[in-house]
């Protein structure tokens, strides 16, 4: 069993093809495939089930790809290591966010981060939560900027700010005028809410819930890019995070604050607690402190 193996057969496993897992990974599909077919033959099983449109793995794939995983982390974190013993800030450093937090807080906190930190290439993941603690798990990416998570036994998730949230309404609607909006003014109008898979939907649901507001949801979209846009157009109006509110400078919706206790949403990091961390990871960590706090 050879490490490239292992390499090969994650691969495969994730991009559920040959073809796609040879181009990711910068070889000739038949040598991949050789590999894989001599990986098997050295285990005496079948790693992999050749489906008609994809690739799965076999229970016994299943349970030797855990391991492959485990064994390519410590590898990557072991050279890791190795590199952060020479004292300098540098080397490749991925980093995950979430969709509603990525577009508003990344470019000028990467843009701030190279000047800093030249050495660090930087590559960015924008994906939900949930998809992006099990990269976490995986050694995908080095740390997650997120909002509200519990973690896990595995996971490091903590708190490093807040932000508020805030009503974004179309320029001519009634309430564009008011200096804070009261909960109870809300009642009857549409709601444009992000899809369930992202975690601002559930915050948003549980403050309605908190003010005793069922509001009748027009839209589910999965930006919230388009649910602006939306509210643009005067199809209803949306909770959305004051990162957002901050850069938008469309004239045609405007956003104002609630009244009284105003609602907010964490900022927060996570990492993995199996992982060597590096100088860069902790750079960026700080400079996510920095900026957020």
């Amino acid at each position: 069993m050879e490490v490239h193996q292992l390499v090969y057969l994650v691969a495969v496993a994730e991009e559920a093809s040959f073809s796609r897992a040879a181009e990711r990974v910068g070889v000739a599909q038949p040598s991949l495939s050789q590999q894989i077919k001599k990986l098997e033959d050295e285990l005496g099983t079948p790693l992999l089930d050749r489906l008609p449109r994809r690739v799965v793995p076999t229970a016994a794939g299943e349970r030797l790809l855990g391991h492959a995983r485990r064994v390519l982390a410590e590898l990557a974190d072991a050279r890791r290591s190795l590199a952060d013993g020479r004292g300098e800030i540098a080397g490749t450093l991925t980093v995950g966010a979430i969709p509603t937090i990525a577009p508003y807080l990344l470019p000028d906190l990467l843009k701030r981060f190279a000047v800093a930190h030249p050495q660090v290439q930087v590559e960015v993941v924008e994906d939900v939560t949930a998809r992006l603690v099990e990269m976490l798990d995986r050694a995908e990416i080095d740390l997650a900027v997120l909002s509200t998570h519990d973690g896990g036994p595995t996971i490091h998730c903590e708190r490093v700010g807040e932000e508020e949230l805030a009503l974004l309404v179309p320029a001519l609607h009634r309430l564009a005028k008011s200096k804070a909006v009261r909960w109870d003014a809300l009642a009857g109008e549409r709601f444009l809410v992000l899809q369930e898979m992202h975690c601002l939907s559930g915050q948003v649901s549980e403050v309605c819930q908190r003010q005793k507001l069922r509001p009748a949801v027009a839209m589910r979209g999965a930006q919230l890019s388009t649910i602006a846009e939306m509210v643009s157009a005067g199809l209803g109006v949306s909770v959305v995070p004051a990162m957002m509110a901050d850069r938008d400078t469309n004239p045609d919706r405007v956003t104002r604050p609630f009244a009284g206790e105003r609602p907010t949403r964490e900022i927060c990091l996570a990492w993995s607690l199996l992982r060597y961390r590096t100088r860069a990871a902790k750079a960026f960590e700080q400079a996510v402190r920095e900026r957020v706090g």
